[in-house]
């Protein structure tokens, strides 16, 4: 494994998810300000890692495996514990774990069969995650802020709003990646007689 600056951003990400699990479920007052603040400084080196991997030709093998391992670890757990306190967010939660569950197999299955490009990254899938980022950013500080009304409505209208945008994001970058597979998951099958 090589220790690239990407590398280490990537396992940082992953370091916080406990952190930011911890300042979530601490009894004091602002808890859920500093667990969103943890998630957004994750957030944010999701997308430097992928910057600086390109800017300083560090991409590798072991990062391309890491990096979405990190964001759909960090995305999950972030959903699961808003989900617990925010049960309107249980549909969403479910859909976006689902798919990404679902994707991820499908990569898979693609690269098994040396279809892997077929699947990479699109620009709908792109724009999910920046949108489901913020939204659980927004999410993550509203959630346990009721006494304060206003601060707690905005961002949870907010949050609400974009998270349930992401849901459709969510399911048209689905639809898009199983419609690029599609004529391989159509394969006939021939078994040796």
């Amino acid at each position: 494994m090589p220790f690239t600056i990407p590398n280490l951003l990537t396992w940082l990400r992953l370091a916080l998810i406990p952190v930011f699990v911890t300042f979530y479920y601490l009894p004091f007052h602002w808890n859920h300000i500093i667990a969103a603040l943890v998630f957004a400084l994750a957030a944010l080196t999701d997308w430097l890692d992928g910057f600086l991997a390109r800017t300083l030709n560090q991409s590798s093998p072991f990062g391309e495996f890491l990096d979405p391992v990190a964001d759909k670890l960090i995305v999950m757990t972030a959903l699961v514990v808003l989900a617990v306190n925010l049960p309107y967010l249980t549909f969403a939660a479910i859909v976006i774990i689902a798919r990404e569950i679902a994707i991820s197999a499908l990569r898979e299955w693609m690269a098994e069969i040396g279809k892997r490009a077929n699947v990479a990254v699109s620009f709908v899938s792109k724009v999910k995650t920046f949108v489901q980022m913020i939204a659980v950013v927004l999410l993550l500080a509203a959630s346990g802020n009721e006494a304060v009304s206003w601060w707690y409505n905005v961002h949870l209208i907010l949050g609400y709003g974009l998270l349930y945008c992401a849901v459709g994001l969510t399911l048209w970058s689905m639809v898009v990646y199983l419609r690029a597979a599609w004529p391989s998951l159509r394969m006939d099958v021939h078994k040796p007689e």
